[in-house]
């Protein structure tokens, strides 16, 4: 493991990422080429640990950099466990609402004395050829990103975001806005409030924000609201533009010349 997620502990990195649903080594290759990083979400996919380490040696098989964010199903030390031994850059875990909460996914990133992460030969040490080098590297090294994107998170956001060892917030906008009841309505004052308040605390704490960004106007957008970094689009997103776009330009090319 290189320490390769540096970039999106400064503020003024102006990371850039991408998202990757599609549990192919292919994709995550053609993927994270040009990209600071790339988040591998598990979360709301099918990806099980063998398709994930696949892909992480697709992304690492690059001759760039681009480090390896994992986003788990949630705050359970044995899955994130097990998704650091695969050796990634750091993980993304979803829900946090509270500081108890952040607490309890620093504590299972950490080995001991700092957290009680469980030790054990794996691909993150070179299957145990580098674990000695690999135990005393990691704490350091690892980003922790925490993702608020409910109500009550927001309420309690200072507390979370001032939390020791959390490296990162990535704002979820659309369980946030769905959390307030304004589901899909970023300029409703509800949202907007919220949103401010998170770029507010977790400033304050000197740690950046992030935001998932789809379309150039979600770029802009979350941009001008004043995030840090984002994560510049999604595979899923990609393809069905895609190909609704070749679809679209044969049937208006062809409309009207009498083809059955």
């Amino acid at each position: 493991m290189e320490d390769r997620s540096q970039p999106l502990l400064t503020r003024d990195a102006r990371s850039v990422g991408n998202w990757i649903s599609i549990g192919h080594p292919t994709v995550a290759e053609l993927c994270a080429r040009g990209f600071d990083f790339v988040v591998i979400d598990t979360e709301h996919t099918a990806l099980g640990l063998e398709t994930v380490a696949n892909m992480l040696r697709a992304i690492e098989a690059l001759d760039e950099a681009v480090a390896a964010i994992v986003r788990v199903p949630g705050n359970d030390r044995t899955r994130i466990k097990r998704v650091l031994d695969l050796g990634v850059d750091g993980l993304m875990i979803p829900r946090i609402e509270t500081a108890e909460e952040a607490e309890r996914v620093v504590d299972a990133m950490r080995y001991p004395p700092e957290g009680s992460r469980g030790a054990a030969p794996a691909r993150a040490s070179d299957y145990g050829r580098a674990f000695g080098e690999y135990v005393e590297r990691a704490n350091g090294e690892l980003t922790t990103i925490v993702q608020i994107e409910t109500e009550r998170g927001v309420e309690n956001a200072t507390e979370i975001v001032s939390v020791d060892g959390v490296d990162a917030i990535i704002v979820g906008h659309g369980d946030l806005s769905a959390s307030l009841d304004v589901f899909g309505q970023w300029d409703h004052e509800r949202f907007q409030s919220a949103l401010e308040s998170i770029l507010e605390a977790a400033h304050g704490a000197g740690k950046p924000v992030g935001m998932l960004a789809t379309d150039d106007e979600e770029m802009r957008r979350w941009i001008d609201a004043g995030v840090d970094f984002a994560i510049a689009g999604a595979d899923l997103c990609y393809l069905a533009e895609g190909s609704d776009a070749a679809r679209e330009t044969f049937e208006s090319t062809t409309a009207g010349d009498g083809s059955d």
